[in-house]
């Protein structure tokens, strides 16, 4: 079934799901649909020759593996608590993109890949390739090793007894190398789709604090099952240990882009929090329902109003216009907080692959639409599914006061809805209102409409690559979402 291709192949399907990738297939856009069709139907293999786990199994089922080398913590605690999340069966879409994108533009021919060099280390051949000054892209730079000394980096020697809390990273084995060379599938590139899901795990750490989260994944999520201090704490150092892989790729441009998606999933985080369009108070905060004064600004550093403060009162403001400023900031916060992530690992992945300009832009639009598309699925969903089939808890965005797609659709057709919302549901019979609203305006429908915008808007984006079959496990992928049901 289609649910189960997007989670990782059991361990035990590993070995037999390689037989598919040195196989060639013809990849059409027609091809990718009629499979896509196929996978929802219950009899179905989730081992079809286009299926994106299928295609890179083998990376796939060490990423857990690399990740636990990379966090590297010497506390046993940390450890635990940081490798948490990575224990548990999730869905890892945002590295499965990486690598599947990182393969798809392999088929693309080397000496058209010069945008910036591509070191000798990068593709495993003799060949130089001459690009954009080597300021972005150190060549013959091992991403797996540090820049500077080790002991200046841990402030410790590493050889003594007493192991840093922070380990040096552990080198990839031989046979991911060289797995990495047969698929084309870059060091820098694999290394990557690792750092990608470390930043990603590392959100999801932070935001089951903010959100009172008890489950994640099928089970306890992790400041229930260790504690709310451990899960930031966890969350911070992951953050960290990402951050410092970023700067081993040694390419200034991917630094910068990654860095900046993971001040988006704050930025985000913070217009979830106080929604400046529907409440434009800029004065006070909802402090677990209760409201409190913010400390007013003393002048000495300036702060800028954000751009989509409504000044004014709602008798000078039209209905729609206030239902359109609400769209534009709800879909402006769930690109930071989710589609950031996907657009920029996307457009980095075709970087590191010395991509021309029009091909970087396009994978980083295919990483937004794609984004965009799956969080406006997951906001439908909670209307939609279970607590068991989500692997969190369901109907939970009404409860935290958030207006996703499916209550703003509602309240364009019923302006009676707009107190609701300002007060973020916190009244006794607000949720249970808003849920009527949303079946008797189709909102949920509406909303799948809008993903199915964004979907084909991606799969656009992809057709600049050339045909090959991981070209086609993204169109299977960027299909799956809309039909997906966790």
């Amino acid at each position: 079934m289609l649910s189960r291709s997007l989670k990782a192949i059991p361990r035990h399907r590993y070995q037999k799901s390689l037989i598919f990738i040195n196989k060639r297939y013809s990849s059409t856009f027609a091809t990718a649909i009629e499979t896509a069709e196929k996978l929802v139907q219950p009899k179905t293999s989730a081992s079809s020759p286009l299926d994106p786990f299928a295609m890179v199994s083998a990376e796939m089922a060490t990423l857990g593996k690399h990740i636990s080398q990379l966090i590297g913590s010497g506390h046993p605690v940390l450890n635990r608590v940081a490798s948490y999340y990575f224990e548990a069966e999730g869905k890892n879409v945002r590295p499965l993109i990486v690598l599947l994108l990182s393969k798809a533009l392999s088929k693309i021919p080397i000496n058209e890949r010069n945008r910036i060099i591509i070191d000798q280390y990068d593709v495993n051949t003799q060949k130089e390739f001459k690009g954009t000054p080597k300021a972005f892209s150190f060549a013959g730079a091992d991403p797996l090793k540090s820049i500077s000394p080790l002991n200046i980096l841990h402030g410790i020697n590493p050889n003594i007894i007493l192991n840093p809390l922070s380990r040096p990273m552990i080198d990839q084995d031989e046979k991911s190398i060289q797995l990495d060379i047969k698929n084309g599938i870059l060091p820098k590139q694999r290394r990557l789709a690792e750092i990608t899901e470390m930043i990603h795990t590392a959100s999801l750490l932070h935001d089951d604090v903010i959100d009172f989260s008890d489950s994640r994944r099928g089970r306890e999520s992790g400041n229930i099952a260790f504690s709310n201090k451990m899960a930031i704490l966890a969350g911070d150092f992951l953050l960290g240990r990402a951050s410092v892989s970023l700067g081993r790729l040694r390419n200034s441009e991917v630094v910068e882009l990654m860095s900046t998606a993971i001040a988006n999933l704050v930025e985000g985080e913070f217009m979830q929090l106080k929604n400046t369009v529907i409440n434009p108070d800029l004065t006070t905060i909802n402090n677990d329902g209760q409201l409190k004064k913010i400390p007013l600004p003393t002048g000495k550093v300036p702060v800028k109003v954000h751009e989509y403060s409504i000044n004014g009162t709602s008798n000078i403001i039209s209905h729609n216009d206030n239902v359109e400023a609400a769209f534009q900031y709800y879909l402006h916060k769930t690109y930071l907080k989710t589609a950031s992530l996907m657009s920029k690992s996307s457009r980095s992945t075709a970087i590191l692959a010395g991509c021309n300009e029009e091909l970087i832009e396009n994978c980083y639009q295919f990483g937004r639409n794609l984004g965009l598309c799956f969080q406006i699925v997951d906001d439908m969903l909670d209307y939609t599914t279970t607590a068991e089939l989500l692997g969190k808890p369901a109907g939970a965005d009404l409860k935290l006061g958030l207006a996703t797609a499916p209550v703003l659709f509602a309240w364009k057709d019923k302006p009676e809805l707009a107190p609701l919302i300002a007060r973020k549901f916190s009244q006794n019979g607000d949720v249970e209102i808003a849920k009527i609203a949303v079946d008797e305006t189709n909102g949920v429908q509406k909303t799948l409409e809008l993903a199915i915008k964004y979907r084909d808007d991606a799969l656009n984006n992809l057709r600049v690559l050339p045909e090959s079959s991981a070209r086609s496990a993204l169109e299977l992928l960027t299909n799956s979402i809309i039909t997906r049901n966790k």
